[in-house]
């Protein structure tokens, strides 16, 4: 059960690769979500397979065990990463921000095994939350610096554990030789171990992709269709509702259009119209299955075994025979597949031009109408367009004129108010479901890019 554990997560480097391919965006959909979440079950796997190992074997105990590890760490996971957003919101230094956003995931994982939790679920959970609160409560400044630092973090993390296996070895090496079968018992098992993973996946994968689009697809179309049917009789019944005494109790309205609301019915529309665009073929699914290589995570869990395992040196042997050859053969491989299949397009998986220039035209008038509305006052006696924010701030600049009563303060402080009612939007463009994450991260970079140019010229006025 260690063994099958150690061996069933997936490398991250299968993504990096299919998305330089230019394959479906849902492909990449797929294999980063499984990267993220398998990593975080097979080792629970693992720790439950170890206990249950040294411990002795129950069904019962050992299912309890592992529901317990998983509720706690998303409980535990999802209070540290929303706690940590609000810290870090209110911490305006950038060099202790930054260190605060390396402790979290210690804040999720500590607490999680104290509580008998998975301490790396728990750290996972933290993450996703952390990642999808931080356009609501972190600054252009924090993310971009979150982005590097996590960056430079993996590398070195990475190279770390190949560092430490490949320091290691030589001794384990040693020790499978002087064992009655040598290393070929250990390269004989790892070769039938990759030939079971593959087999398995393609078992599990191929028909479980085709029922969860089916279902999804069809759930999603009775939803909108019932609920479309709902908001209509809800509108031919107006009059009559507006007539009851019910009408008159607190909230009754904002119940009403809760249950109806047009933005539901445009995210499930969405949902519908991907599902539509983006159908999962048996081409797809065979890219999804050859892609699921073994790499640092199956490395690093075969280092977490105790050293007085039974075999140690076999397993650690095994497994670093596995990913080896996983990494070689299908990611040396995975690109003639991808041609052949004919899935790869110019381009790559980067967010097209079109959809990016529909999210600007988007976001510039919501920035129009608040000037228009009154909500944004512009600067005396400037003249100026929401289509000036995607420029360099220097063109703005070049507009400003000292002998009109212009004062640079006055511009720079408008125009971050401008970009807030453009986050705003782009916020509520993001959840509608209808663009793409790569348009709206690009646009989202765009806007953070801009905004941290104008405060540098603002704090340079001051």
């Amino acid at each position: 059960m260690a063994l099958g554990a150690i061996l069933s997560p997936t490398d991250a480097v299968a993504t990096s690769i299919v998305r330089k391919l230019g394959v479906p965006k849902r492909i990449v959909t797929v294999l980063e979500g499984e990267s993220l979440v398998n990593d975080a079950t097979a080792l629970v796997l693992l720790r439950t397979g170890i206990v249950a190992a040294a411990a002795g074997f129950s069904f019962i105990t050992t299912l309890g065990t592992f529901a317990w590890a998983v509720v706690c760490a998303v409980v535990v996971g999802a209070l540290a990463g929303a706690l940590a957003l609000r810290l870090r919101a209110w911490i305006t230094s950038p060099t202790a921000n930054t260190a605060l956003g390396l402790t979290v995931p210690f804040l999720a994982f500590l607490p999680s095994e104290a509580l008998g939790g998975s301490g790396l679920v728990a750290a996972v959970i933290a993450g996703v939350v952390c990642g999808q609160g931080s356009l609501r409560w972190l600054t252009p400044e924090q993310r971009m610096s979150d982005k590097l630092n996590w960056r430079t973090v993996e590398f070195l993390f990475e190279g770390a554990v190949f560092l430490i296996m490949g320091l290691e070895l030589f001794g384990i090496v040693e020790n499978n030789l002087a064992a009655n079968e040598g290393i070929f018992k250990g390269m004989g098992i790892a070769a039938l171990a990759f030939v079971i993973i593959i087999v398995v996946r393609a078992l599990y994968v191929l028909p479980m992709l085709k029922i969860h689009t089916s279902r999804v697809k069809r759930t999603a179309q009775l939803r909108f269709a019932a609920r479309a049917a709902g908001r209509a009789a809800a509108h031919d019944s107006d009059d009559a509702a507006k007539a009851s005494p019910l009408a008159a109790l607190p909230g009754a309205d904002r119940v009403t259009q809760h249950r109806h609301s047009p933005k539901r019915l445009g995210r499930m529309r969405a949902d519908i119209d991907y599902f539509d665009a983006s159908p999962l073929t048996w081409r797809h699914n065979t890219v999804i299955i050859w892609a699921g290589m073994r790499g640092a995570v199956t490395l690093a869990a075969a280092q977490t075994l105790p050293r007085d395992t039974p075999q140690w040196d076999l397993l650690v042997f095994i497994a670093f025979l596995v990913a080896i050859s996983s990494l070689l053969i299908q990611g040396l491989t995975l690109p003639f597949l991808v041609r052949a299949l004919g899935l790869r397009k110019p381009g790559g998986t980067s967010a097209p031009h079109a959809e990016i220039r529909k999210i600007d035209h988007t976001l510039r008038k919501a920035a129009q109408a608040a000037i228009d509305g009154g909500a944004l006052k512009r600067p005396n006696q400037q003249d100026f367009s929401p289509e000036m924010y995607a420029q360099p701030v220097s063109v703005l600049i070049a507009q400003f004129d000292p002998a009109k009563g212009q004062k640079p303060r006055e511009l720079f402080e408008f125009e971050l108010a401008l970009i807030k009612v453009m986050r705003t939007r782009l916020h509520e463009v993001g959840r509608s479901g209808r663009h793409s994450t790569s348009a709206l991260r690009y646009v989202l970079d765009e806007l953070d890019a801009y905004e941290i140019s104008v405060k540098l010229h603002l704090e340079s006025e001051q």
